[in-house]
């Protein structure tokens, strides 16, 4: 007698999770004007790496070296989870996106004026896993992540007062 339960999901599509959209992001204001911190975020071959944290390893730049079409590669560990990536940099007014070549994910750091100097933040999304390891993504990389972009921007602030 064939098992009723195998029979009856027979036929039917797999339920799958769809994925959702995982963000992570940090700011504070710095004391330097926006075009000086702008400079310096521009800069990947010398100011950039002096702001990465240990996470950042096998840095490298492949292209440029100066803000739009520069391609930079490095390889990102923390939590638990290595991943390699190779981002290309979009700039546009006030901001640098630099979008994963090899996946979805998407780093977008803005630089505004605030007062006498600049508000600064960094956001990342990427399209998350599904099921409850989703679940588990989308709850402690944002959190993570956050940590670590946090003391990228102290480093950014400490390189622009350099």
């Amino acid at each position: 007698m064939p098992n009723r339960a195998a029979a009856r999901l027979v036929g039917r599509p797999a339920r799958i999770s769809p994925m959702a959209r995982v963000k992570a992001q940090a700011a504070r204001t710095i004391d330097a004007s926006p075009e000086k911190v702008l400079d310096v975020l521009r800069d990947y071959r010398d100011a950039r790496p002096r702001i990465l944290t240990d996470n950042y390893t096998a840095y490298r730049v492949e292209q440029g070296g100066n803000g739009d079409g520069t391609v930079i590669g490095y390889h990102f560990a923390a939590g638990g989870r290595e991943r390699d990536y190779r981002l290309r940099v979009e700039e546009s007014t006030g901001e640098l996106r630099e979008r994963d070549e090899l996946s979805s994910f998407v780093s977008t750091w803005s630089v505004q004026p605030a007062g006498a100097g600049s508000s600064v933040s960094i956001e990342s999304s990427w399209d998350g896993a599904g099921g409850i390891g989703g679940f588990f993504e989308r709850t402690f990389a944002p959190m993570g992540l956050r940590r670590i972009y946090s003391q990228m921007l102290d480093k950014l602030a400490a390189e622009v007062g350099r």
